[in-house]
């Protein structure tokens, strides 16, 4: 009954209602155009791509883009570039000065970031266009077909797949203006829930039809499926919380200041970059040692090509372990967090201000990073277990990494939007007690 008079409060807030239907609406075009094939390919030779897509590394990449990457679609590249050069502007802000300072310059720093994270994102879609029709052109060929030849194709399908891009770039930045919910988590998010349905129904198919475990055994991957997910929300939600009092200041008859307040410190601030860059790190070396030659070369790449096996998961899970620090070392800054503090005549009780303070942020950094990152690590290597466990290529990809850490995150992002709007109007939260808390940021941001 509950449920019933939540769903009729959200219909009530007529801004709400709005805001849902045209997200639902943006959401539509994009599954549309996930299936809108480039003109000149033929839909029906693509079943080799299907077939490279449905493991690995390719079913990652097909996952994110919604199933537009093995449609050979106008939106193949999906949505991914972008988060790509949105990840290399945020390092070289580290690196560089010069964006550094735009950084600091408030909107218009921001605007012109954003700016060239544009251009290197159509940078980006230009060279991943040619190696997506390079790849496509060999899968076709496995079935009996081919690109159409000559120069002018490979130069519109580029563009067209280029332009689908930043038509769902687009469409994200209107879902986050006039919709719910950050526009481009979303659309990544709306990628990943599309496969879970045909997943679901292939395991369940393979256990029916007389798979290992039967029925039993698939009642017991739901309610893994489930603890995972419930995991992966403590590891998004977690916080610790330090206390900070603010000094009381009188003006004429009013008083100011005095307040107490939180500073909330995450366990896991690094949120999915620690993974994406270690699945970086692992393609790379394994990518130039597959055209090496040699039998030692090649048993090595055979070992690590097994992401089920034991050598793949340990190097993966310590790259994790090394990544969250080092991103947690770059966006978590107690220098500055003391500084502000100090600025602001605020302080946490039984610290004093300037460098004890830093020295005690920072201890607690290093002790709450440290089991965010195991706990991270496992995650990450989660899908490998549920393969080990005799859970599906498919399926297994639900129960751990990027896409369940994504999923979860923007889940509870959007869930907290909703209950903003509802509370504003003074109705109840979507929870009985308590109230959702989301996570900060965005993938975009990440």
């Amino acid at each position: 009954m509950r449920l019933i008079e939540t769903l009729k409060n959200i219909w009530k807030v007529e801004e709400l209602r709005q805001r849902i239907l045209t997200t639902l609406f943006f959401v539509l075009i994009y599954r549309l155009g996930s299936y809108i094939v480039i003109p000149g390919i033929d839909p029906n030779q693509l079943s080799a791509l299907h077939k490279q897509t449905s493991e690995g590394l390719m079913a990652l990449l097909d996952m994110f883009s919604g199933g537009a990457f093995s449609n050979a679609s106008i939106f193949a590249m999906g949505i991914m570039p972008y988060i790509s050069a949105s990840i290399v502007m945020q390092l070289a802000a580290i690196a560089v000065p010069s964006i550094q300072k735009l950084q600091q310059e408030g909107e218009s720093g921001r605007r012109k970031i954003d700016q060239w994270t544009r251009y290197l994102t159509v940078v980006l879609l230009l060279v991943q266009g040619s190696a997506y029709l390079v790849n496509l052109n060999m899968q076709l060929r496995q079935a009996g077909g081919s690109l159409p030849e000559g120069l002018w194709f490979d130069i519109y399908a580029i563009v067209v797949m280029a332009a689908g891009s930043m038509f769902v770039l687009w469409l994200g930045e209107r879902i986050t203006d006039k919709g719910l919910g950050n526009g481009v988590s979303l659309i990544i998010m709306i990628g990943i829930i599309a496969r879970l349905p045909g997943a679901v129904l292939a395991e369940w198919g393979t256990r029916a039809s007389g798979g290992a475990g039967g029925l039993v055994w698939f009642l017991f991957e739901i309610v893994f499926l489930l603890a995972v997910m419930a995991g992966a929300i403590l590891l998004v939600q977690g916080t610790r919380r330090v206390p900070v009092q603010y000094a009381k200041r009188v003006v004429g008859n009013k008083q100011y200041g005095g307040a107490r307040q939180y500073i909330p410190l995450k366990v896991n601030a690094a949120n999915v970059m620690p993974i994406i860059f270690a699945q970086t790190i692992m393609m790379l070396p394994i990518t130039l040692l597959s055209w090496a030659q040699g039998d030692s070369a090649n048993g090595f790449v055979q070992a690590f090509m097994d992401n089920t096996g034991i050598w793949y998961n340990l190097v993966f899970a310590i790259l994790i372990l090394l990544f969250t620090y080092f991103y947690t070392a770059i966006t978590i800054n107690p220098t500055q967090m003391a500084n502000d503090l100090k600025r602001n005549n605020g302080f946490i009780p039984g610290v004093k201000p300037g460098k004890a303070t830093k020295d005690y942020l920072d201890a607690i950094m290093d002790r709450i990073t440290l089991p965010g990152a195991f706990f991270l690590a496992i995650v990450a290597i989660m899908p490998a277990f549920a393969r080990v466990i005799g859970i599906s290529g498919g399926f297994a990809q639900f129960f751990g990494g990027t896409s369940l850490l994504i999923l979860v995150g923007v889940v509870l992002d959007t869930l907290q939007q909703i209950e903003s709007h509802l509370l504003m109007r003074h109705y109840d939260g979507l929870l009985k007690s308590g109230r959702i808390k989301g996570r900060t940021g965005s993938v975009a941001a990440y």
